[in-house]
């Protein structure tokens, strides 16, 4: 499982609009996004099971893996490859119990690498680190140095994700120090032309 979880990590941005999150994620996963997290913190459940059932369509048949952000019933209920949890969503054994060994479990750990050594510990299959860099999304996130990846790299049996002000341009420095993953939502959803984008990041895992 771990040795696949590399590349671009698409998350999908907060929006208003379904039609134009199917047709931006869709551009993303043309340009080669084969992983893909579902976050809608804002929407009633009714819309946020359709968006989950049409995303789910969408990676199918894109042959890529779609990851339910803190809800483990809609993963199950969309038949979703996995779940990521952050803090205070959820224990983690109880998640990779309900989850079983096939699904995918991801960690938020900020800039806490004893909490990553947990989360690995009960069941994660990869672990997120940030703000990286300043982020838009989160403006008030704790910093999480790139250091934390070196470490991981070291420390770590499970591939590790940095997140938080992604850009094409700081990438190269986050996979430089040890990130598998790179988890994008501004610089990947805003850009002029999203699939070009998404090749840019993959282009940077070959």
């Amino acid at each position: 499982m771990g040795a696949e979880l590399r590349g671009l990590y698409a998350i999908t941005p907060e929006t208003a609009d379904p039609a134009a999150l199917l047709t931006k994620t869709e551009a993303a996963l043309a340009g080669g996004c084969r992983l893909l997290q579902f976050r809608d913190k804002h929407s009633p459940m009714t819309e946020r099971l359709a968006r989950a059932r049409a995303l789910r369509e969408l990676t199918r048949r894109h042959e890529a893996r779609l990851i339910i952000n803190d809800d483990i019933a809609l993963a199950v209920l969309v038949e979703a490859d996995g779940v990521h949890l952050g803090a205070g969503d959820g224990n983690l054994r109880a998640a990779r119990a309900v989850l079983g060994p096939r699904r995918i479990l991801g960690a938020s750990c900020y800039a806490d690498f004893a909490a990553a050594e947990a989360a690995v510990a009960a069941g994660a299959d990869y672990v997120a680190f940030g703000a990286v860099f300043p982020s838009p999304t989160k403006p008030q996130a704790v910093p999480a140095p790139l250091t934390l990846f070196e470490r991981a790299r070291r420390e770590l049996p499970a591939p590790c994700c940095a997140i938080g002000g992604i850009t094409i341009d700081n990438a190269p420095a986050a996979l430089a120090a040890g990130a598998d993953l790179l988890a994008v939502i501004t610089d990947l959803f805003a850009a002029s032309d999203i699939a070009a984008r998404a090749a840019q990041y993959q282009h940077l895992f070959t």
